[in-house]
Parts: structure tokens; sequence; C-alpha cells
């Protein structure tokens, strides 16, 4: 008992203080700060740009993104609403924005698939994109005005095939979880993605993630039975050794919103798990050239797999060490997490000041004790979601649970009389 205890002691601490040192990447010299961010355009515009807007009983938020990127800077662009035969309400929201705008720059595809899902929905409209590069949203997304043409320099300056741009949950100030869950998007979008780019294995970013249509295409789109379709897509495309570039500035950032509720977020959670899972057991990363790419993902994929175990284990752990009668050393071993933990904290409470920084946000005491205070219980929602996943994916279960949004991360100006 006391060698397991131990073991399990040394596996927990090492699996955090990874994933620790993997959020911190972009912090680790001022250098390589610098070099996360976009470029400034140097001028004439090269791409043309099909961006697709899946929406799915969206009718609060639709058009208010569609306004949004209609304001965008780049002159050759298109946008596609994927609408569900089924959905009158979203249909006639994207019909009225069609009709109003200039040019025919907005059109609408009818998604007339039984079952419902996102990938379904971008498959749906592939064929009728004429842009160089497939663009992705979300229905509620605030997107940025000059957006497109930093992303068409990022092409054209680097050779990419996919460029990943920045998503930042804003409404922080919503719940004590809104301000972890954004804190999450902070940390992923800013700093681990560019880990994974410059690994050369990298789970893209449900939206604001461009890909040259050509190479889409020759992908053959995306996995409709994957619940995780961005993740899929850029396991498959890093496999075949597509170059990707992600850059992230606060500036231009896609921004969204928390889910409401903590069992909306719990189901969010359980299907990018399960999805993530469906990935790993596919096997497409198997093709990865060298023994770290693959290790790398072996590890990121199966992250659902350690939630659920950290969710389980590190209690029982603890208990077993302070209950049972086991060596003095041993008992040390079994607090080593909690030196992570703390770490983390730190690091949490800093990232936090520069999140607020960044976007211009007051981040005041009662938002840094809401921070520490809540990270235990965020940590059992995550492990619950993982646990969930796992259930769900062992049972067969893999329909689509959809995340509503209501506009929370829009400010008053971004909303309509």
């Amino acid at each position: 008992m006391s060698l397991l205890i131990g073991a399990i002691s040394l596996a927990l601490f090492w699996m955090a203080a990874f994933t620790l040192w993997w959020q911190m990447h972009a912090w680790r010299t001022p250098e390589t700060l610098a070099s996360t961010r976009f470029e400034s355009p140097a001028g004439g515009e090269r791409l043309s740009f099909s961006l697709l807007l899946p929406a799915r009983h969206e009718q609060l938020v639709l058009e208010h993104t569609i306004d949004r990127l209609l304001e965008s800077g780049h002159r050759d662009f298109e946008i596609i609403v994927i609408v569900g035969h089924d959905d009158p309400e979203t249909a006639d929201v994207a019909s009225r924005a069609a009709s109003r705008a200039p040019g025919g720059r907005v059109r609408v595809v009818v998604d007339t698939h039984e079952t419902k899902n996102k990938p379904k929905a971008l498959n749906t409209a592939l064929p009728h994109c004429r842009g160089d590069v497939v663009g992705v949203f979300d229905a509620e997304d605030q997107v940025h005005p000059e957006l497109l043409a930093h992303v068409d320099h990022a092409f054209t300056a680097t050779g990419a095939d996919v460029v990943q741009g920045g998503v930042q949950l804003i409404n922080f100030h919503s719940s004590w979880y809104a301000l972890r869950n954004c804190l999450e998007y902070f940390f992923w979008f800013r700093s681990r993605l560019h880990l994974h780019a410059a690994k050369g294995f990298i789970p893209l970013g449900g939206n604001t993630v461009f890909v040259r249509t050509a190479v889409l295409r020759e992908a053959g789109g995306w996995d409709q039975d994957c619940l995780a379709e961005d993740c899929d897509l850029g396991v498959r495309l890093s496999s075949r050794g597509r170059k990707v570039v992600v850059a992230y500035d606060a500036d231009m950032v896609t921004r969204e919103e928390t889910p409401g509720t903590l069992m909306s977020l719990l189901k969010q959670r359980t299907r990018w798990n399960q999805g993530f899972l469906q990935v790993y057991r596919k096997r497409d990363w198997r093709e990865l050239p060298t023994f770290g790419q693959r290790m790398l993902a072996r590890y990121t994929l199966m992250t659902p797999f350690m939630q659920a175990f950290t969710g389980v284990v590190i209690p029982v752990n603890a208990a077993a060490a302070l209950l049972l009668d086991v060596p003095v050393g041993v008992a040390f071993l079994s607090f080593l997490p909690l030196v992570t933990a703390i770490m983390t904290f730190v690091f949490e409470i800093v990232g936090l000041h520069d999140f607020g920084t960044q976007y211009g946000l007051r981040v005041r005491l009662p938002h840094y004790l809401k921070l520490i205070a809540g990270g235990p219980f965020y940590q059992v929602l995550l492990a619950g979601a993982a646990v969930r996943a796992v259930w769900r994916e062992q049972r067969g279960r893999n329909e689509w649970e959809l995340t509503s949004h209501v506009g929370a991360h829009l400010t008053r100006e971004d909303v309509p009389a």
C-alpha cells in the first residue's frame, strides 16, 4: 500500500508539473511572448475568405455576429450561415441578414440532416465555399474588423496551411466558474496552443480557425461523427505534415461568453472530453513522424482519462496517507501534488492580473478570492465531466449536447435597442 501511495503521488506530481510548464510556454522569455503575436499586415490583400457560421437555435445572438463580420476591413470575403431545416427562428434571422447585406455577401445554406451537429453543418457548407481560405466562427462570436487582414498576412508571410487565431471568453464577472473558465481560455489560446504548433501537433480550436480551402477539401472536411471535430481536424492535418501557425493579440481575439449554467458547462466539457477520446481511438496521431510528437498527442488526447483518474484518486490518496499507518517519507510524497497546486494558484493569480490588463477589465480583490476559493470546486467539475465522458463513450452515447448562448459577453453598445 505504501508503494502504491508513493507511486500515485509521484505520477500526479509530474502530470501537474508538465501541465503547468506547458501552460507557461508563452511567458518563458520576452522573445517567446513577442513571437506569439500577429505581424502587422504589410499591405495588399492576396486571399479571399469563406466564413462559415453554423447556427442552431441562436436567434438571440446571430444577427449581431453577422453585422460584426460585415464590418470587416478586408474586401474579399463571403459569409455562409448554416441553419437547420427544423429551426425556423434562426433561419428567419439569417435570411433577413442575407437580404440586407450588400452584394450577396451573406448566403444561407440549409442543413437537412435529421440528426444535427456542428461538423455536419460545416460539411454541408463546404461545397458552397468560393474563397481561397475557409474560416469558422460560432454564432455568438464578436469578431474584430481587422482580423481577416491579419490572417491574410499570416498566410502569405509564413506559407501556412492553417492559421489559428485567438478566442477569449470575456464575461469573467458573471459567476465564480465563469471567472475560471475565462482564465482557462486565456492560458490555452495565449500560450498552450503556441507550444503545440511549435511541436508540430495541435488540436485546433473550434472557431477563429482558418484553413486553405484546397487543403480542407483534400482532408475530406470535418468528421461528422466526432464530438470534437476541431481537435480531430487538427490531428489529421498535423499527421499529414501541414503547417499550422498560431497567433494571438488581445485586440484581435474573437470574444465569446461562458456557458450560462454549471450544467451547461458540464455538458460542454463532457462533449469535448468525449471528442478527445474519439480522436485518440481513431489513431491518426500515430502517423506523426517523431516519437515526441506522438507522446505529446497521446498525453493531450488522454487528458479526459487523466482528469477522471485524478478526480477519483487524489482524495482517496490523501485520505489513505492521513488515516493509514504509512512511513513518513511516503506521507511526504503524498503531498507533492499540493506543491504543484500551490504553484498553479500563484500562476493563475498572475495570469488573472495579466488578463485584466490586456483586456482593460477591472479585476478586483473579490475576483482573486473567487479564483482561489473556486479552484477545487472547478477541478471537481472538470473531473466529473471527464468521468461522464468516459461513461458515455463506453455506453456508445454520442448525441450532441448543444450549448446555448444569450450574449453575456456583449456590451450595452453591442446590443440593439
